[in-house]
């Protein structure tokens, strides 16, 4: 169904008179917020990898998350909470075959057959332009919101997002509001006509504007991150709480191993608190927030949790029986042929775990082609990353999913040439256990030797410089493409978890590989000299 009436009707809400007790005070109110954030197209059930779990896999009850269990338990929620509204913060789109396939068709039916009731726009939700958000807005039963962003010079998105939306909670006025992180347009493919504005300066102006309509029970549903949201929080007057995304952050208030507690009580402004909530990310698990507000519209208690969709949760029938329905032309697609070889590109495991491979040599080629035109010099790869080697002759997308089954993403980041060179000695530091550290690089070249003591195993370092090299200057900064694994320090590479300007959620590295691989039509594999052992 078109959206464009639905929204009509839902800011329409707005006139409506809100409960209120003879002193023009609203009555107390208690709601709960369901909500999701960062799905990127795991419909199927997911592996501890986060990637698309085997059908053997899931029935031995090893996997988790998948759109069936998202419903069986936002059903069973909505079921037993108090005032519920169900949210989503954002990128839906990209991140497995259903996407590749189904573009946002696929998320769209299942977003419907579960009941969402408001999502926030993602910068994944432009991939593939502003014509295929416009194809999900047109599809769903919902409103996708965002405000920071200016769509009205963009016709394939007239009337198919809104700034916010204000619900009717049991008789009283909910606003939600929304703004996308700024960065969309380097991070994606929204075009040059949205338009984007600070996400503070939009967020205080819209909450001003709705409290001077009475409206003082206002949730921001956003896609910035953690980081920005807790800034949101400090500086914008009148938020009530923040449901947020784009950073993959995994709050709860039961595991100890949560890296942020959930809610996240952050300070605002003349002292206020603001809850703010993420639930991870791929469908592993659903948010329950519930908030209680006093008879003037503040926020009084703030309870809740991330529920882990593992086995124990039961899918839903009806839309597993339309997964499995809609997954069977995906094993067409996996033999899809994506371009030829002219022979066999080396990826085993005793190669790129000791050396440099050929699949190694591949993979950071197309890893640096993909981002160069933004200003990456340099791509390091973890070797234990590579999966397989792959035959002469046709290059399948099956094969290319073989090599480079976590579907990783492709991450950007700003590097020290010290930090770069801190991450090259991890990365050698274990070659004799056959650890999958060892650094597989592009534009770059490293020497190293294996009789010194680890830490101490680099003897140089040199950048691309025009047609040759130059030495790595330990000063300077560079950007680096790796995958979202390293930059989160998997497998050692601690350093770069605090790199700046990072980015962990490009598109998979199974796409940038076949692109790239397409693109060439007929590949040729070697070794490039980038790794010399001395």
């Amino acid at each position: 169904m078109s959206l464009k009436p639905m929204l009509a009707a839902t800011v329409a809400l707005s006139a409506l008179t809100t409960a209120a007790y003879a002193d023009g005070h609203a009555a107390p109110l208690t709601m709960t917020i369901i909500h999701t954030n960062d799905v990127h197209s795991r419909i199927e059930p997911i592996n501890r990898f986060d990637s698309t779990c085997s059908a053997e896999d899931d029935a031995a009850g090893e996997c988790f998350g998948g759109v069936a269990r998202v419903a069986t338990m936002i059903n069973q929620l909505r079921g037993e909470a108090t005032n519920p509204v169900v949210l989503d913060a954002g990128d839906q789109f990209q991140g497995s075959m259903f996407y590749t396939t189904y573009k946002g068709s696929a998320a769209a039916e299942f977003m419907n057959m579960t009941g969402y009731d408001v999502m926030a726009v993602g910068n994944h939700e432009f991939d593939d332009g502003p014509a295929k958000l416009s194809d999900f807005a047109d599809i769903v039963d919902f409103p996708v919101i965002s405000g920071n962003i200016n769509v009205g010079q963009e016709a394939s998105l007239e009337g198919d997002v809104e700034p916010y939306v204000v619900l009717d909670v049991d008789g009283q006025q909910v606003a939600v509001v929304s703004v996308l992180a700024t960065d969309t347009a380097e991070t994606s493919s929204p075009g040059d006509n949205v338009i984007f504005t600070d996400e503070i300066e939009y967020l205080q102006q819209v909450v001003s504007e709705l409290e001077a309509e009475g409206i003082d029970k206002i949730i921001a549903l956003t896609h910035v991150g953690f980081a920005v949201d807790q800034r949101i929080a400090e500086n914008v007057a009148g938020l009530d709480a923040i449901v947020g995304g784009h950073s993959h952050t995994w709050f709860s208030s039961s595991s100890p191993d949560a890296p942020v507690t959930y809610p996240y009580w952050a300070s605002g402004p003349e002292g206020a608190l603001v809850p703010i909530v993420q639930a991870y990310a791929y469908s592993k698990y659903v948010g329950q927030l519930e908030l209680t507000f006093d008879a003037e519209g503040n926020v009084i208690d703030a309870v809740g949790d991330t529920i882990l969709l593992d086995a124990s949760v039961e899918a839903d029938p009806a839309i597993a029986a339309r997964v499995a329905e809609l997954a069977g032309p995906l094993e067409e697609i996996r033999q899809q042929v994506v371009a030829s070889t002219s022979a066999p590109i080396d990826g085993d495991r005793s190669s790129c775990r000791a050396g440099e491979c050929e699949m190694g040599v591949l993979v950071t080629d197309a890893m640096l082609d993909r981002v160069a035109d933004q200003g990456v010099s340099i791509a390091i790869t973890n070797g234990g990353g590579l999966r397989a080697s792959i035959d002469a002759g046709e290059i399948t997308m099956g094969e290319v999913l073989t090599v480079l089954p976590f579907q990783n993403t492709l991450a950007t980041f700003d590097a020290t040439g010290a930090m770069i060179i801190e991450a090259l000695e991890n990365g050698v530091s274990r070659v004799e256990d056959g650890a999958g550290r060892f650094p597989q690089v592009a534009g770059l070249r490293y020497t190293w030797n294996a009789a010194n003591e680890p830490g101490s195993r680099i003897v140089s370092v040199e950048v691309a410089d025009g047609d040759g090299w130059a030495p790595i200057d330990p000063d300077a900064t560079y950007g680096v493409a790796s995958n979202n694994y390293m930059r989160g320090g998997g497998d050692g590479y601690s350093v770069f978890e605090n790199a700046e300007n990072a980015y962990d959620f490009g598109p998979g590295l199974e796409v940038v590989v076949a692109d790239f691989l397409a693109e060439s039509g007929e590949y040729t594999p070697s070794l490039a000299g980038r790794v010399i052992a001395e």
